[in-house]
């Protein structure tokens, strides 16, 4: 699962036109919905800490987890920025401990992807659902087979920006809906421009086989909607989001 290493210095620029602050006002909004405020709340799989931040800013207490050293330093360096009190913890999400509970837990941007395999996913689950407090939610999102397939398929991209340029090739391997992209980057430095590459692996999953996770980690699968449109989930949905509920301890 290792990734997003030299990826890192550049990932915030490259994503720049990722929506943190609209994914941001429906989480809250859920939250609030559910009489979740100013609570303890867990941002698995936080990257560099956009979204992390922008919830610590709306009150909420923050737990940031990552698996990359990389992305949780320039997560490190916003928060000596703006001075939050949000902990954050380098740990592989199949393995995550914390030392208590937490009111909910908030997974976006696709994390759940890198987990492989069906177990890896369950697993994940299993302690999501043992870290939540009674009733706590879980909000999360994933990229569907649809959209690996039909979407982003075998495909090149490329860009060119003032201080970094990226190709992306992406292959799809579709009987083991294994999604891969080799990313050449090209960052500036000085009068020159240095080269690196990092390989990435993701897997698409469908409504249903998530919906079966959830139950086998016993959890309890609360609503769906489409991630991009915030409407109801249809074959081509390229992202979902689905909010579960802790259903008890030692049910799966």
């Amino acid at each position: 699962m290792e990734a997003y290493t030299d990826f890192a210095l550049v990932y915030d620029e490259l994503m720049d036109n990722t929506p943190y602050e609209v994914w941001c006002e429906q989480i809250t909004a859920v939250l609030a919905g559910n009489g979740i405020e100013k609570e303890l709340i867990l941002d698995l799989g936080c990257g560099t800490g956009v979204l992390t931040e922008l919830l610590a800013r709306k009150g909420y207490d923050m737990i940031g987890i990552d698996l990359s050293q990389e992305m949780l330093n320039r997560a490190i360096e916003k928060r000596d920025a703006s001075k939050l009190p949000i902990l954050y913890l380098q740990q592989d999400m199949r393995e995550f401990e914390l030392y208590g509970t937490v009111k909910a837990v908030v997974s976006v941007c696709d994390s759940l992807n890198y987990l492989l395999e069906d177990e890896d996913v369950i697993q994940t689950f299993r302690l999501v659902n043992n870290y939540l407090d009674p009733q706590g939610l879980f909000i999360f999102d994933f990229n569907t087979v649809y959209k690996y397939k039909e979407v982003i398929g075998d495909a090149t991209i490329a860009e060119n920006r003032e201080d970094c340029s990226f190709i992306w090739e992406n292959y799809y391997h579709e009987q083991e809906k294994i999604n891969e992209y080799e990313i050449t980057f090209f960052i500036k430095e000085g009068e020159f421009y240095r080269r690196f590459e990092e390989t990435h692996f993701q897997r698409g999953y469908t409504v249903e086989e998530m919906q079966d996770f959830l139950l086998k980690a016993g959890l309890e699968f609360i609503s769906m909607k489409d991630a991009d449109t915030f409407l109801d989930v249809t074959d081509e949905s390229e992202r979902v989001c689905m909010i579960a509920r802790e259903n008890g301890k030692g049910k799966a």
